[in-house]
């Protein structure tokens, strides 16, 4: 697969609200969750924890799953669209560069738009999920000092 796809991510308010980030990629929709959300500046470098893979059919859900079950709490779609890999470096598929522990996309959404990279991080000795960083290539989509998916969520917050 060259790696093009589709791409979703869903607003989830579970037990810690955050954003679920889900790229197609291999028949299966491979994601991270990511607090607050992804930012459109640059310099906001996000942690985005991966997660299970889900099956590409979960890009369309929206609804409650119930309590008692893993993930309760109610998920929408906040934004979707299209996917593709930047190639880069040696890097040729999406597979081998997530694998290697950068995969560099570009997204066209009806909110998220241009570069993207996701970059792992070295692993603690504590950590049982693997972490990455979520981060916005300076193009002309970015926003610099525009921090926050739901910055009216934190400025209530503040208050």
């Amino acid at each position: 697969m060259d790696g093009a796809g589709q791409f979703v991510v869903q607003k989830h308010a579970a037990s810690r609200l955050h954003y679920d980030l889900r790229l197609e990629l291999g028949g299966t929709l491979k994601s991270w969750a990511v607090t607050p959300g992804p930012s459109d500046d640059p310099s906001q470098k996000r942690l985005a924890v991966q997660v299970e893979d889900h099956p590409v059919d979960y890009a369309g859900f929206e609804g409650t799953i119930p309590a008692g079950n893993y993930g309760a709490g109610l998920v929408t779609v906040w934004d979707r669209g299209t996917w593709s890999h930047i190639p880069h470096g040696e890097g040729l598929d999406p597979a081998g560069d997530l694998a290697s522990g950068e995969l560099k996309f570009r997204i066209d959404g009806t909110r998220m738009h241009g570069g993207w990279v996701l970059v792992r991080l070295k692993p603690r000795a504590s950590e049982t999920q693997i972490s990455w960083l979520l981060i916005k290539e300076k193009d002309a989509f970015a926003k610099p000092g525009n921090g926050a998916a739901r910055r009216g969520w934190m400025r209530k917050r503040r208050c």
